[in-house]
């Protein structure tokens, strides 16, 4: 019972460890551009690593210490746990699956579509009252004000691999034929297009093109992106979590029936 104890002890040692992955990635996202404005998967990220270093600690509390209560609340809190975990994960690739930019003639970066996008994440958008948060996160970013210091002739401008945010955001959509002056400054058209995004644009270096569905669109991107990178860490936690608690189950099961052995040998001396 004890060997069988110190050996769950041990594997919620490991639980702990898995832990900090899930809550270092929901503290990255809170640093990327896209997250800081959006704010939407890193706290639960967050809690639920908080959630799962908790109970992989009443774990591993249990097996060195010999507390079967405590073992059977881990074991069922964590399966409760994992669960969750796993549901994130598909949550977040299924929602993430679409948003792949399009290719522009002569130009190194991409356009992105709204319409591209799932439905669940342009609805994260589309809402005035929540875009006009956003794009208030936006326009106090120094985002597009840096493109002026990067970028002085227009070629450039135009072979640079912008991040979806400023190639959305900071300029007007190529399909406009917008003169370029420099990246937050252009000059436009006789004939925009009739494209909604064409008018939409602004020489304000306060307004630019926050009002533009090619912002919101960049800005799904982005979080794409930060999203994807998160999932991959999670995912790969999922799986050591899985395996960690498949070990400790079976040895939760062995020490149960070495106890079990014992108390009938007893009975029988």
């Amino acid at each position: 019972m004890a060997m069988s104890n110190n050996v769950i002890g041990a594997i919620n040692f490991i639980a702990i460890l898995l832990s900090i992955p899930i809550i270092a990635a929901g503290i990255w996202l809170t640093t990327e551009p896209a997250d800081s404005c959006v704010k939407i998967l890193q706290w639960p990220v967050i809690i639920l690593g908080v959630l799962i270093l908790l109970v992989a600690l009443a774990g591993f509390i249990g097996g060195f210490w010999r507390i079967p209560k405590l073992l059977m609340v881990y074991l069922v809190a964590m399966l409760i746990l994992i669960i969750l975990l796993l549901c994130l994960v598909v949550f977040v690739y299924m929602v993430t699956l679409r948003g792949h930019g399009d290719v522009e003639p002569n130009r190194a970066y991409l356009e992105y579509n709204l319409d591209d996008f799932s439905l669940w994440l342009r609805r994260r958008v589309r809402s005035s009252f929540r875009w006009d948060r956003i794009r208030r996160c936006l326009s106090s970013t120094s985002m597009c004000p840096d493109l002026n210091q990067r970028y002085r002739m227009a070629q450039d401008f135009f072979n640079a691999h912008l991040s979806p945010m400023e190639a959305g955001c900071c300029k007007p959509p190529t399909k406009c034929g917008y003169q370029f002056v420099n990246p937050t400054y252009w000059i436009s058209p006789i004939n925009n297009g009739g494209d909604e995004d064409c008018s939409k644009w602004s020489n304000d270096q306060t307004q630019v093109c926050y009002a533009c569905d090619a912002c919101k669109a960049g800005v799904l991107a982005d979080l794409r992106k930060e999203w994807r990178g998160a999932n991959l860490i999670l995912v790969i936690t999922l799986a050591g979590l899985v395996l960690v608690y498949v070990i400790g189950l079976f040895a939760f099961r062995n020490a149960k029936t070495e106890d079990l052995f014992r108390k009938y040998r007893q009975g029988y001396t």
